[in-house]
Order: C-alpha cells, then structure tokens, then sequence
C-alpha cells in the first residue's frame, strides 16, 4: 500500500511490516500504540522503524492512519489518570496511617 509519511511516499506491505518489528522491543507506551502480533508499540517507534525517519519528523496520526489501513490495530493515548485531591487534613492522616472521619 502507498502512503505518504512526512512528505515521503511509502510503499508499505502488512508483512514486511510485521517482519521490521520482529527482535525489536517495545517501549513504554505513553501515546498512541499500535498491536503488531502479541506485542503493542508506541506508534512513533514503529514509524521511525519502518520509514528510517526520526521520530520529530512525522505525526503519530500518519502512522496510524497507515497502519490502521494495513490492518493492525491502533489504541488511543490512555487516559490521564488524575489522583483524587485530599485536604490537609486527609493528607496529614494518610501520612500517619490514619483515615480521615469527616
């Protein structure tokens, strides 16, 4: 399939792709990922892979919108988990090993 990646046409194949990934490991995971077998990348890291690119080069979104029509599967960015604000005295409490009856 043709694509474009940062202003670069592309000629990419489901297999070759899966093939580039193979002995590579994953990173950490923090924006959107890609399922490539049993294993989720980072988008960036597969598209710097597969493209020879760095990763500033091109968006996440090129290299989603190109996988996702090879037919792997593209995740989101998990969700920003806030922890829930405490008062001070809920804060000092839990510092002491206590919980806070309010």
């Amino acid at each position: 399939m043709r694509c474009v990646i940062a202003r670069f046409p592309f000629d990419l194949v489901k297999s070759d792709v899966q093939q580039s990934m193979k002995g590579i490991k994953p990173e950490p995971v923090t924006g959107e990922s890609v399922t490539i077998g049993r294993r989720t990348f980072p988008v960036k890291q597969v598209g710097e892979v597969i493209t020879g690119q760095d990763r500033r080069d091109f968006t996440a979104g090129e290299v989603t919108r190109a996988l996702t029509r090879l037919g792997f599967t593209c995740h989101t960015a998990p969700a920003l988990v806030h922890p829930p604000v405490l008062t001070p005295l809920q804060t000092a409490s839990a510092q002491l090993g206590a919980t806070a009856h309010i």
